[in-house]
Order: structure tokens, then sequence, then C-alpha cells
């Protein structure tokens, strides 16, 4: 591997989706770059679909936790047992603790309905701004700073509290500071939620369920 490799590979490997904040602020300047490094993010057709609503006021903040509580304790309703019990334990937010909440949106309107590249597949829109999204993740663990991406909402709710206008879709609610700590690994994995998968049995070649190193069929 190249040197230069290494810190990207340190970075991607030692993300995570931070719940537990300290109530210290994030400089402006530090939340400027890691903004820049989202809106940096390859996008089809250059569209750029995406807009950052930040978030500070605490009583905003509390309209989306209150829609979190309500919406979490529906999909507790999907678990039982042990499963229930363990969801119950889990810290699945930092709305109001985080400094910074963060809606980043879609505008799939931006540049007209004609966006090269997009006409196939109307949906790229949507995921370039998931590029977006993981610029800013990984450009804040550069900084040292947490991200935790809130996806027990509803967004036709959202829309209404950040008065976000017809045809733009939020994408991301991200809670945004300095963590507690950055785990040695993703939460849910060390709590026995999920394991991490092999890589090896996700690849495939040439077509799905081919693995390499498979005989070769002629039909």
């Amino acid at each position: 591997m190249r040197p230069e490799a290494h810190p990207v590979y340190d970075l991607i490997f030692s993300r995570r989706d931070v719940r537990r904040f300290l109530p210290r602020p994030v400089p402006e300047e530090i939340l400027r770059r890691i903004l820049t490094a989202a809106h940096h993010a390859p996008s089809v057709g250059f569209m750029q679909p995406w807009n950052f609503i930040v978030i500070r006021d605490p009583a905003v903040k509390a309209k989306v936790k209150g829609m979190f509580t309500r919406e979490s304790a529906k999909a507790a309703r999907n678990f039982r047992g042990k499963r229930l019990a363990l969801y119950k334990r889990l810290k699945l937010e930092g709305i109001l603790e985080a400094p910074i909440n963060l809606c980043i949106t879609c505008d799939s309107r931006r540049f007209g309905p004609n966006v090269l590249g997009r006409n196939t597949i109307r949906r790229t829109d949507v995921y370039s701004t998931c590029c977006a999204v993981q610029n800013l993740w990984l450009a804040a663990r550069a900084e040292g700073i947490g991200v935790g991406w809130v996806s027990i909402l509803k967004n036709a709710q959202l829309k209404r509290i950040l008065k976000i206008p017809a045809g733009v879709s939020p994408v991301a609610y991200l809670c945004v500071g300095y963590p507690v700590e950055f785990l040695p690994q993703p939460e849910l994995e060390r709590v026995g939620w999920a394991p991490r998968l092999p890589m090896d049995g996700l690849v495939y070649l040439d077509h799905w369920g081919r693995k390499q190193g498979s005989p070769v069929t002629v039909s």
C-alpha cells in the first residue's frame, strides 16, 4: 500500500456512528471545512442536489427528539424477548446532547428535469446526496468530530418541522459534535446486535452467486 493511502484507510476503518456527545461547541471553521468536504462529493451530472440545514435551536431539536421518541416506541414493537430488551438498552440518537444537528436534503429539481446521466435511474440524485453524507462523515472523523445518523424519523414530519419545501427531501438527519469516545468497533457489533459479515461471502465474479475460483459453465 502506498504510504499516503494509510490515513484514508485509517479514517474509513475508524469512522463510527456516534450517539454520546460532549457539551463542547464545534468551532465554526471546522463546521465550514466538513460542510465543504460534503459539497465536494461526486454527483451524477454534477447536479449537486444537496442542501445543509444547520440546527442549533433547542426548540427545534426538541421537536425532532419528540418525533424520534414516538417512532422508536413503534419500532420496538418489531422485536421480542432478548432482542427487545437489547433494543431498549441501545442509545440510538444524541439529538439534544449534540451541539449541532444537521439535515442534509436532496433537491430533485436542481438544474431542471433533464440531468446528464439521470434519465434512466432517477434516484441517482439521492445516491449522490449519500456520497455527500459520507464525505462529511469522513472529514468530521479527521477533525475529531463525531457524527450519528438518526434514521428513526418520519420525513413528512421532519419537512414540516424544518420548513423544507415541496420537491426537496430529507436524506440524512445527523447529530454532530465532539464524542465522549470513538469506540474501537461499531456499537451494534460490540453489543451483539449483528456481526460484521465476511467480505469474501459478498463478492461475486461476472454474475450473481459465482465466487472467485468457481468453475465456469458454458450453456
